[in-house]
């Protein structure tokens, strides 16, 4: 007689069996190719993480962008600079087409490469070796060029800071044949040969004016160049107060500390002036920040920075978040607290290292769904659910602060689930955020706790649907992808978008890497 213990009668469908092992080696499901690609291009800056080291993200996308077709590469190279912000990834991806489909390159180019800093990015990559060349050839050199070509002043001067390589290393490796008089003398003074002051354009010329006057004492008027080309002059603080009036959005919000040192916010009526900056929803929607980046400049600030100002970052932060939509039914939101989630989001960057960890990330998250939907529950886990009380009438700010400080303990994805099915509690919408390395509930047969929990949960409300928003680069879940479970990556806005389109069921089969594969490649 067998023995009716090891092999009782399930109840329900059958659950698949875990096809991979995470990166605790607790069972877990492979991502397919493309999704891995795309949970790469979405969460990885290619830095070392808790669990991943840069060189093994680089080899595993170079990987997958050879594994996967052309067209999808493109498309998520698109998707991940547009959509999810970021800047190495859709480099990368971009330069592997220069290896792989240049025509496809051609297409993509000018929507990835939209900046000084990411040409730059795009150069290097290719030149690195890391795509299987060191030359850019003779296509990408000729993208390059039109960008130098036609970018203007202002762009060529932002793209002129930072290294490795620098401008200057680019056009010297391309040698544009510019048409305009101004480029030329431009491009003759950013290598350092001989050139007509005249020719330049008038805000390198007032910037080379400011530098002789800054050397005589003499200097008033600072012009608009990036203010990094002004750091290393002798800068008084009506000089810094024009440098925080005239600046970008994003650069005021880099540097309230510097503005704080040099006496700005001292000036009368500039501590108005920075906040409404930082508040101007216009200004946050172009900036294309990211929240957590809002985050970031929050925990940054000191004590010389005006409490106005700091008020502004949180109510950009509500700004910044205004995709986040109110659902309909009954919330859960499941923020991973675990030890793991303790480190830097966007990995390991020597000197640039974010303040950031991937606990502030998910605590956003909860906060900001719990902002839109006041009648959320949220289950902070680790180990097991941790108890804590949040007002949802209090900013996204302060509820991401306190859920924050937990931390803490192992991974048991499943836990907020468990608790749900022991009250039998009803669920519309589970959001779980975590880098899905579960292990304290592992199994070492069958299904994945966490899917066995969901099945279990679904019983009580066969509707219910599940959202597991990974912020880490990482290539597996807890629960397996099917018609009421989206996996999705990122730490953008974008997120959102996606679980608002999943919840009112407007997604086709493959959800996320089906949304991705809408992107057009039609040059807007």
């Amino acid at each position: 007689m067998v023995n009716t213990q090891l092999f009782q009668t399930l109840r329900g469908a059958l659950l698949p069996t875990p096809t991979a092992r995470n990166a605790e080696q607790a069972p877990a499901y492979a991502f397919s190719p493309r999704h891995q690609l795309a949970q790469l291009a979405t969460t990885g800056c290619l830095s070392k993480t808790f669990y991943a080291h840069a060189e093994d993200q680089l080899d595993k996308v170079t990987a997958l962008a050879q594994e996967v077709d052309a067209t999808f590469v493109a498309k998520t190279a698109i998707y991940a600079r547009e959509s999810g912000y970021m800047k190495d990834m859709p480099a990368l991806l971009a330069a592997s087409l220069a290896v792989r489909d240049v025509a496809l390159l051609n297409q993509v180019f000018s929507r990835v490469v939209d900046n000084g800093k990411m040409l730059r990015n795009f150069v290097q990559i290719l030149r690195s070796g890391a795509v299987g060349r060191k030359s850019l050839g003779t296509r990408p050199k000729k993208l390059v060029q039109h960008w130098l070509l036609t970018a203007t002043e202002k762009q060529l001067l932002n793209a002129a800071v930072g290294n490795t390589p620098s401008l200057t290393d680019v056009v010297k490796m391309v040698h544009p044949k510019p048409s305009e008089a101004w480029r030329a003398a431009w491009f003759a003074w950013l290598i350092g040969k001989p050139l007509d002051e005249a020719a330049l354009p008038p805000i390198t010329q007032a910037f080379e004016r400011f530098k002789r006057e800054s050397a005589q004492g003499v200097a008033t008027h600072v012009p608009e160049v990036p203010f990094q080309m002004l750091t290393a002059l002798n800068l008084d603080s009506t000089q810094w107060t024009q440098i925080a009036r005239t600046g970008s959005w994003q650069m005021v919000r880099q540097n309230l500390n510097t503005f704080a040192r040099h006496g700005v916010f001292e000036v009368e009526g500039m501590t108005d002036v920075i906040a409404a900056k930082l508040r101007d929803p216009l200004a946050v929607a172009k900036a294309r920040v990211m929240p957590y980046q809002l985050m970031a400049a929050f925990k940054a600030t000191g004590e010389a920075v005006p409490q106005p100002v700091r008020d502004a970052l949180q109510d950009a932060m509500e700004v910044a978040l205004n995709n986040v939509p109110s659902f309909a039914g009954r919330v859960v939101v499941c923020p991973d607290v675990s030890g793991s989630m303790s480190s830097v989001v966007t990995g390991h960057r020597g000197s640039a290292t974010s303040s950031v960890r991937c606990i502030d990330v998910a605590a956003l998250v909860a906060a900001a769904v719990l902002r839109k939907n006041p009648q959320a529950r949220v289950l902070p886990f680790e180990q097991e659910v941790v108890k804590l009380s949040l007002n949802a009438r209090d900013s996204v700010m302060t509820n991401a602060q306190a859920l924050a400080k937990i931390g803490g303990g192992g991974t048991n994805c499943s836990a907020p689930l468990a608790l749900l099915n022991r009250e039998r509690a009803p669920v519309d919408l589970l959001i779980l955020v975590s880098d899905n390395e579960s292990w304290v509930d592992a199994n070492r047969h069958g299904a994945t706790q966490t899917l066995r929990e969901w099945e279990v949960l679904k019983k009580r409300n066969p509707k219910a649907r599940l959202v597991c928003i990974d912020i880490q680069p990482g290539v597996t879940t807890q629960a397996a992808e099917r018609h009421d479970i989206l996996n999705v990556g990122g730490f953008s806005d974008a997120v959102f978008t996606m679980v608002a389109s999943f919840a009112n069921g407007q997604m086709d089969a493959e959800h996320w890497v089906g949304e991705i594969e809408k992107v057009s490649l039609v040059q807007q």
